[in-house]
């Protein structure tokens, strides 16, 4: 809130974090509606995190083996190619796919892939 804000002046506080620029003077239903936003913001936030923490401690369960079938698979290459990663056949590379997505708890690939970025897994 400011009574002498200017475009660059709000253009920083949104950098920084800030939900709303208001000026003065601000009406209540502004200022109501940029409070409603922040803790929206903020709920969503922790609410990620949690996630996050959760996939995380699902993730550590994973044996070394299943962690690099998910790398691979989820960075686009096929069975065929994990396997030739890998040096182990495809049948087993549908194994260990099929093992992480039971214990991630991911019905498609395209789950598992959301869950790679979330997990921030690069290859």
């Amino acid at each position: 809130m400011t009574a002498f804000g200017d475009i660059p002046m709000s253009v920083r506080g949104m950098k920084l974090g800030a939900v709303d620029f208001l000026t003065k003077p601000i009406r209540d239903q502004d200022l109501l509606d940029a409070v409603t936003a922040a803790i929206r913001k903020d709920i969503d936030r922790r609410d990620d995190s949690a996630h996050i923490a959760q996939l995380q401690e699902k993730f550590s369960l994973l044996t070394a083996r299943e962690r690099q079938v998910m790398t691979l698979v989820t960075s686009g290459l096929m069975n065929k190619q994990v396997a030739n990663e890998l040096s182990i056949s495809e049948a087993t590379v549908k194994m260990h796919r099929g093992s992480v997505m039971r214990k991630l708890g991911a019905r498609t690939a395209a789950m598992l892939v959301r869950m790679a970025e979330a997990l921030q897994l690069q290859r």
